[in-house]
């Protein structure tokens, strides 16, 4: 027979009801043995976490009204698709730099003219300089209104920007006028520091930015000047503009062009075009002629430096008695490779080893090769113009692997026409940008071969298909430049246009436009075999949904 207690352990609902039914409630002992006190904790425990709650609801409301209302978003600014400015009488050069001097983040346009008074109330006369003098000019790239204006006194020989990355401690662009070099601050306009050139150098040529050597934290510049028996070489602190040292004679042949080269080890060449070649001279030694003790920090690239003369330390990087052109065209692990443009070919020169990496046989390329990705390979290719004869040219672009033909087209060689441009496209190719004329043949018109100027544009995936547009510009093209004016977006092309031969007076017109605004009233041109089948107007769409890059 079961107990009593086993019974009531069976049935505890049965116990409950004996205890009621005799009047039996539960002592304060037995509550605290059934656990009522725990769940007097648990309620505050409760509390605590509708409390931390409602704290964390009050401060999350808090930071999205302060952002929504207190701290202002960021405004992107409006820009016009195309604007115009025209100055009067007025004589410009070829020069144009792309800076953000209003700090918006958005490429403004500084171009020099040769004027009698500015545009802002700035005269010649309030700088105590000749009138007419130079005007040094940056304009918006949203709407062209003058953010600022710098008088200088005449007469123009070259200008450089770009020249120096730090912005708040250096200069930013560099003028050379009248017998002065003068650095200029890009986001204000105003004077860095003011320097006569050197007696003697010439001031026909631009400088060259190099590495900080004297330690004032900005880049210096070196100045090259070519002689018919010696080449002298000079140092300025890029603070100051003053002397480093003494200045370096190289004893040789004439130099045509110089440029500064970076090998893949981290070295620096100054690299002279002369008549029978492409020469280099590390920038160490230089500067251990101009002041002892200021090359320490400049890296030896030993591969280099075993080709050089014991005599005069020149290395000869390639023999050639028709230089024209020598480019940089590095890709992203190694950018020191050298693009050479001769009278007979077009050569690709590694940087490290200096040994060819393809030739292309050509003759008479009119001007300095342009680059852009034609295809998908991640190496730019080249853009090059070839006289054909007949007042014909032969535009193509060269594979930058190979050196290989990717493409081709004939055109009329059009007097005055600007050197080929690209913009990149997020889909990894380059849209191209070049001038000329189609063959009448080839495009079966009427319209009178010297009514306008015409451009146009080569989609690489649709490479039988070109879009032809009219240019009502009369006026001399000084300068031409395609660009994006924003990181990844704003991509135009700047047209600078004036009296033809430098510093002539007449009616100077500065302009940009939206590249795809010429695309509604573009003609699609069919071209070779194996046209595409799309219509004018899906190839239209192709090209206003094309969306741009800055890598």
């Amino acid at each position: 027979m079961e107990t009593t207690d086993h019974a009531t352990e069976a049935d505890p609902l049965k116990r409950g009801q004996d205890g009621a039914e005799a009047g039996m409630a539960p002592s304060a002992t037995e509550l605290k043995k059934k656990g009522c006190g725990k769940g007097s904790g648990f309620a505050n425990l409760t509390h605590w976490r509708t409390a931390i709650f409602f704290l964390s609801l009050f401060l999350c409301l808090t930071i999205v009204f302060a952002f929504s209302f207190i701290i202002p978003c960021p405004v992107r600014p409006q820009y016009l698709t195309a604007w115009n400015r025209t100055f009067p009488q007025a004589a410009t050069y070829d020069f144009l730099a792309f800076e953000d001097a209003s700090k918006d983040k958005v490429m403004d346009i500084l171009f020099v003219r040769k004027d009698r008074e500015g545009n802002r109330n700035v005269t010649c006369a309030g700088k105590d300089v000749d009138s007419p003098c130079l005007f040094v000019t940056a304009v918006s790239g949203t709407d062209g209104e003058t953010l600022w204006e710098l008088p200088l006194a005449p007469e123009f020989h070259w200008a450089q920007c770009g020249l120096d990355v730090e912005t708040d401690r250096g200069w930013h662009c560099l003028v050379s006028h009248s017998d002065q070099l003068t650095a200029i601050d890009k986001h204000t306009g105003t004077v860095r520091w003011q320097q006569p050139h050197p007696p003697g150098l010439s001031s026909t040529l631009p400088v060259l930015s190099i590495p900080d050597l004297d330690g004032d934290g900005v880049r210096d510049v070196a100045l090259v000047a070519p002689g018919a028996m010696k080449t002298q070489l000079l140092i300025l602190s890029g603070q100051t503009g003053t002397q480093v040292g003494s200045e370096v004679l190289l004893d040789s042949a004439e130099t045509d062009r110089h440029l500064l080269h970076s090998t893949v080890k981290g070295s620096h060449y100054v690299l002279f075009q002369r008549d029978t070649g492409l020469y280099g001279l590390a920038l160490w030694r230089i500067a251990a002629k101009a002041k002892a003790g200021i090359e320490t920090g400049l890296k030896k690239d030993q591969r280099w430096e075993s080709n050089a003369s014991n005599t005069t330390g020149l290395v000869p990087v390639y023999e050639s008695r028709s230089m024209r052109h020598v480019l940089m065209m590095g890709k992203k692990d190694d950018p020191s490779d050298l693009l050479l443009v001769t009278a007979e070919e077009v050569v690709l020169l590694d940087g490290s080893s200096l040994q060819p990496l393809w030739r292309m046989n050509t003759s008479a390329v009119l001007r300095e090769p342009s680059f852009g990705h034609f295809n998908k390979d991640g190496i730019l290719d080249i853009v090059i113009e070839e006289d054909i004869g007949n007042d014909t040219k032969r535009l193509a672009i060269l594979d930058g692997a190979s050196g290989g033909v990717l493409w081709e087209v004939k055109l009329m060689a059009s007097a005055n026409s600007p050197r080929p441009a690209s913009v990149n496209t997020i889909n990894s190719f380059s849209v191209f940008m070049f001038w000329g004329m189609m063959p009448p043949s080839e495009t079966n018109t009427s319209i009178p071969l010297n009514e306008d100027r015409r451009s146009y544009m080569l989609h690489p995936q649709y490479s039988k298909v070109l879009l032809e547009s009219h240019h009502h510009i009369m006026d001399h093209i000084i300068a031409f430049k395609a660009t994006l004016l924003e990181r990844g977006r704003h991509a135009c092309y700047i047209l600078l246009t004036g009296p033809q031969g430098g510093g002539a007076e007449g009616t100077v017109a500065l302009s940009k436009r939206k590249l795809k605004q010429d695309v509604p009233n573009s003609r699609v041109l069919r071209i070779g075999t194996g046209s595409s089948s799309e219509s004018n107007d899906e190839i239209k769409e192709v090209f206003n949904r094309l969306r741009f890059s800055d890598e």
